[in-house]
């Protein structure tokens, strides 16, 4: 197989690149440090059929999407994303099933010295296996030990590595030792492009609940400002409404005014008992019961007794 100049390479890219971009409508936007070239292959495979990857250099991808800014000027939000090892994953179908098989593709991996931890890294307590020549390598790191059956034993957790700082040598040589390999890594999701639209993998994550909720805090947001500032809006004219309504009521019954709406107010103030009658049945009913108990237990009490002792 004869292999192709640079330039036709190039050329190949771009036209490549202008296709994905003109077929599809979403796409992600990846880093890909520590993804070597197997796992990047096992991620294309697992991707099949849905989704697309591209990977390249920055300037490319740059010069690339400025060349389709006149047919598609919304890509131009993409360009700030464009930094560090970073590729694309084109695809038309859901998003949060193409965000899921991406992030569910990571690989095992140990932790190297001055590589920058991704998470917190915890050693557990328990035996370590080692023997007691290996102490002084767990007091430098002040990693509190003792002597159990001739081998080290960690006495309690401790907090070795802090995310987002680099890994020392000792922390590395030291889970290398414990056979730890406490870091995953694969594609990471650094935004996501959706019909013109650039946003934080995160928002994948609303359910519709979520949103329902927000709408309903808006509207009550929207509701008490137009009622403090006596502008109606539709959010807030049914409350003027109820509102209005109770000024009406209580002119009505300060002025011995019969409207049909207030006649059960009017009837609960006539006769105020009612009140009493409506929640007689509810207070009422344990007290009966409680009656009723006492009673049968007083009833149960006299049949055993019946006035004769146990050897008359």
């Amino acid at each position: 197989m004869v292999k192709e100049d640079r330039s036709t390479w190039k050329a190949n890219y771009f036209t490549k690149l202008e296709q994905l971009f003109e077929t599809y409508t979403k796409l992600f936007i990846v880093q890909a440090d520590n993804v070597g070239s197997k796992q990047m292959q096992q991620t294309r495979i697992a991707l099949r059929g849905k989704a697309e990857v591209l990977m390249g250099k920055n300037t490319m991808m740059r010069k690339a999407i400025r060349g389709q800014l006149g047919k598609i000027p919304a890509l131009e939000k993409i360009m700030p994303q464009i930094v560090g090892n970073i590729g694309f994953v084109f695809t038309s179908e859901d998003l949060t099933e193409i965000r899921d098989i991406i992030l569910s593709n990571k690989k095992e991996a140990p932790a190297k010295a001055g590589a920058i931890a991704p998470l917190d890294v915890h050693v557990p307590p328990g035996n370590t296996g080692m023997g007691p020549e290996k102490t002084s390598f767990f007091q430098a790191l002040a990693i509190p030990t003792k002597i159990t059956k001739g081998t080290i034993e960690i006495l309690s957790e401790v907090y070795l590595i802090k995310i987002d700082e680099k890994v020392g040598a000792s922390e590395a040589a030291l889970l290398q030792m414990l056979n730890i390999r406490p870091f995953h890594y694969g594609l990471q999701i650094n935004a996501v492009y959706d019909n013109g639209s650039v946003f934080s993998p995160s928002v994948l994550d609303i359910t519709d609940d979520d949103i329902v909720k927000l709408f309903c805090s808006g509207i009550a947001n929207i509701a008490a400002v137009s009622l403090a500032v006596g502008y109606p809006t539709a959010a807030s004219v049914p409350h003027s409404i109820i509102n209005g309504f109770k000024n009406v009521a209580s002119v009505c019954l300060e002025a011995d005014i019969d409207i049909p709406q207030i006649a059960t107010i009017k009837e609960y103030l006539a006769d105020p008992s009612k009140f009493a009658s409506a929640a007689a049945p509810t207070s009422a009913a344990p007290a009966a019961e409680k009656k009723e108990e006492a009673k049968k237990e007083e009833t149960e009490e006299s049949d055993d007794d019946m006035g004769f002792g146990l050897f008359d």
